[in-house]
């Protein structure tokens, strides 16, 4: 499995310890950006959303201060599917209904915590219940539009 890293210069130092701590476990892909040096998070957001459509990585982390403006942008991208999430339930609640293929949360989530969301993120499965296919389906064809 490979994981596609965002962030801008506050969520560098977080995205570089998840990256490190995930490489013997996933194959990691990091998109930028690549220093502390003030940055703008929606050059990353579109990188890490068109990683993701072009399958190039299975699956998004995007950190920024409150991981608000990156799930934003992330989900700019056409087909992406971003949360920002604050809880291990957040996370599995949007792997399950939502079948979200990017995760983002802020700098200041501590290193196990972030870490946690990213294992479950990409080991919780996507229900196929009708109710959700029919509600994912809504915003597909919205999407279209």
């Amino acid at each position: 499995m490979k994981i596609g890293f965002a962030s801008d210069h506050r969520g560098f130092k977080l995205k570089n310890q998840l990256m490190e701590a995930l490489k013997e476990k996933y194959e990691i892909e990091d998109v930028g950006t690549y220093s502390e040096e003030s940055t703008d998070y929606p050059d990353y957001a579109f990188k890490l959303g068109e990683e993701v459509i072009n399958k190039k990585v299975d699956f998004g982390v995007a950190i920024c201060g409150s991981g608000i403006g990156i799930s934003i942008a992330c989900n700019k991208v056409k087909g992406i599917r971003c949360a920002k999430v604050d809880s291990v339930e957040d996370v599995k609640a949007t792997r399950i209904d939502n079948d979200s293929n990017i995760v983002a949360f802020g700098e200041k989530i501590p290193f196990e915590k972030a870490l946690d969301f990213v294992n479950t993120f990409v080991t919780t499965q996507t229900s196929n219940e009708e109710k959700h296919v029919r509600r994912r389906n809504k915003i597909k064809e919205y999407e279209e539009k």
